[in-house]
């Protein structure tokens, strides 16, 4: 039967070989929490083994499957046997069997399905192991020495290397400020871990930051002991690179979430770069947080882990301040080169100068002509995609929304669409309004590519580029418009995220936000955080070589904690006021959320079966679970489907996994109604 997964250190990795085997456990890729008994034909009992997939018969069609134990002969029920062993050699490790089956329990997730985001999709789909064939050119790289350290970084690098000279796992916070020298650190730690022939993992949250972190550490390495792993390579390119690191050619993988499946050997060290940014937690099953799953991986080898970040989550901040994880600080940049200063624009007053409409503010407008005449570099940051947010009738007052979304469509200039940025449908923009035929249309708010064409009106002898998901839809192009920037081809760089975190410009003088708010008016209790965090990821672009850096805010609420916070640099002073409205509305980290969300095309559906799914949790659940809802969602109609909601809280983690899970299997299923289960969501 299946094991206890349990919450503790996993085993560490070992070889198993199984000579003679004749009942099998194995796990499917579908969204259920149980696994299936197999008999093994006496052809294959000898190639049969736990990390092998098989074919198999489920009920009327064949699967592939993932042999994840051996068992007795079943009591009392008849078994079907496995039809076919697809692999010479295991494709899961023990410690990845293992990891998966605790990331199943934990996120309360199909064993299977945790097994095929562990795997490259051709690997899923069945393909046998690739033929072997040239690996991709590398591309050509100085190569880089280490760099002195600061007494800080020394400190922080001494304490990571003694605890894996002692084999020991910890979890260090290294909460550097922008341009600290968090990524020597890392280099440096990798480098004692290379020398003791182990093997590191290095996470970072976006494909933007890939190209600059690769080639740093392909310059550290070299490219032939580095390898990468995120969802904008050739699925060809990433089966390649798994299989180098499966078979220890690569020894550093460098990667996006899914690149804590790695399947290294003997793991010396992991880090997470920008550990507190949400693109790590998983948003389909099984929905799992690269960081949470990190931290396990390297308890199961003794292998520290590395948190780095400016603005580490709340969460992970108030486990340092408990002394469950260590602290490192790092509180100045490199060279003592200062942060930059900042100034906050309250757009309210610009409005009253009679600047309605108006992008930039006049200061915003000044300071870039300034930079430009000195021939230095800009980044304008927007969090907000497409020319227009809305588009509106002014004679009856008429949204336009998407059909299959409740959400409202954005205007495109470059193709002159409306599209939905939830569903991703696209029509024509409108000359009239189809309500009242009436030609009072007019497309409001700012997103980047009105930011870009405005900036093309007012300084037309600059070059200017956008980096959004838009414009970086081609494969390799955010490698392109970086060393582009670098090369100092772009004078004004206009971005979303993409350009608020990890980026290193020394001529970037100028950072401009056009809009402090954009997240502060969701219904996210997380809003200020997030606010506080990009605000603070984005200025650190500004300053950081020779030249001395300046940031413009701008916002209509400029006394806001978290935009006050972020124009001081101040941590410390944001952190304190948000842990204090955390525990007195009891919101984590001093309670554990779970979100139940119930699907359907009918709306009465929906909301009938997360009733039914709240009457028995009630009567299931301990009295220390509140149980909130169902409510409609935020964004309640996606894709034609309507989203009702259910969330638990409560302050210990043991109230609410295990007791769920059976709860959970007291409730019959719905046809056309789908339940999404999210432990700790974003």
């Amino acid at each position: 039967m299946r094991p206890d997964a349990g919450n503790g250190p996993l085993p560490a990795r070992t070889s198993i070989k199984v000579q003679t085997v004749r009942y099998v456990e194995v796990a499917v890729g579908l969204p259920v929490q149980t696994t299936f008994h197999y008999s093994v034909p006496k052809q294959l009992q000898e190639q049969a083994a736990v990390g092998k997939r098989v074919r198999i018969p489920f009920r009327n069609r064949q699967l592939i499957g993932y042999i994840v134990g051996v068992v007795g002969r079943p009591e009392g029920f008849s078994v079907k046997p496995i039809l076919e062993v697809l692999d010479q050699d295991p494709i899961l490790g023990p410690d990845l069997v293992e990891l998966t089956r605790w990331i199943g329990k934990k996120y309360l997730a199909g064993w299977g399905e945790t097994i095929e985001a562990a795997l490259p999709g051709p690997i899923r789909k069945g393909r046998l192991m690739m033929k072997s064939r040239s690996p991709e050119p590398a591309v050509e790289v100085s190569p880089s020495s280490p760099l002195p350290l600061n007494a800080e970084q020394k400190q922080a690098l001494d304490s990571i290397l003694a605890a894996v000279n002692r084999r020991e796992h910890r979890v260090f916070l290294l909460h550097g400020v922008t341009g600290s020298g968090k990524t020597e650190v890392y280099l440096q730690a990798i480098q004692e871990i290379l020398s003791q022939g182990k093997t590191s993992i290095v996470l970072v949250p976006e494909i933007s930051l890939t190209p600059q972190t690769i080639e740093r550490f392909q310059a550290r390495f070299g490219a032939k002991t580095v390898a990468v792993l995120h969802s904008a390579m050739l699925e060809s390119q990433r089966l390649q690179e798994w299989h180098r690191i499966r078979l220890g050619e690569a020894h550093v993988v460098v990667g996006a979430r899914s690149a804590v499946f790695a399947p290294v050997q003997s793991l010396g060290l992991v880090v997470i770069d920008e550990e507190h940014e949400p693109s790590y937690k998983q948003e389909d099953a099984p929905r799992y947080h690269a960081r949470e799953v990190a931290i396990t991986r390297a308890k199961a080898f003794q292998a520290p882990v590395i948190l780095g970040s400016a603005t580490p989550a709340i969460e992970t901040y108030y486990q340092a301040t408990q002394r469950r994880i260590e602290l490192l600080p790092l509180r100045s940049r490199i060279e003592e080169v200062p942060l930059p200063q900042v100034e906050i624009v309250d757009m309210r007053q610009e409005f009253g100068r009679g600047s309605r409409g108006k992008i930039f503010s006049r200061q915003l407008e000044e300071t870039l002509a300034q930079t430009l005449t000195s021939r230095q570099q800009a980044i304008l940051f927007l969090n907000r995609r497409g020319f227009s947010p809305f588009i509106h009738c002014r004679g009856c007052g008429q949204i336009l929304r998407c059909k299959s979304c409740q959400v409202t469509l954005t205007y495109h200039m470059d193709t002159r669409s409306m599209v939905c940025h939830t569903c991703h449908s696209e029509q024509p923009a409108p000359e009239i309004c189809p309500k009242c035929r009436s030609e009072y249309i007019r497309f409001q708010g700012i997103g980047t590519q009105r930011v870009e064409s405005e900036l093309a009106r007012l300084f037309p002898q600059a070059s200017i580029a956008r980096m959004d998901t838009d414009s970086m839809k081609a494969r390799g192009s955010h490698a392109k418009l970086l060393s582009a920037f670098r090369r100092h081809e772009i004078d004004v760089l206009v971005g979303t995220q993409m350009v608020a975190k990890g980026l290193d410009f020394p001529r970037v003088t100028l950072v401009g936000v056009i809009s402090a708010d954009t997240a502060l008016n969701l219904p996210d209790f997380r809003s200020a955080e997030r606010t506080f965090n990009l605000l603070t990821q984005v200025a650190g672009r500004a300053g950081r070589g020779a030249l001395p850096g300046k940031v413009i805010l701008q916002t209509y609420t400029p006394h806001h904690y978290g935009i006050v916070a972020a124009g001081r640099h101040d941590y410390l002073a944001f952190y304190q006021q948000e842990i204090e409205a955390r525990r007195q509305c009891g919101l984590p980290p001093f309670t554990h959320l779970v979100q139940l969300t119930v699907r359907s095309l009918g709306e009465n559906k929906a909301l009938e079966y997360a009733k039914k799914i709240a009457q028995t949790l009630r009567r299931c659940l301990l009295s220390e679970v509140q149980i909130l809802g169902p409510s409609p969602a935020p964004v309640h109609r996606v894709r034609r489907n309507y989203l009702w909601q259910l969330l638990l809280k409560s302050p210990e983690e043991v109230h609410l996994k295990e007791p769920l899970a059976a709860a959970l299997r007291e409730v019959s299923a719905s046809r056309g109604c789908r339940l999404a289960i999210d432990v700790d969501p974003l």
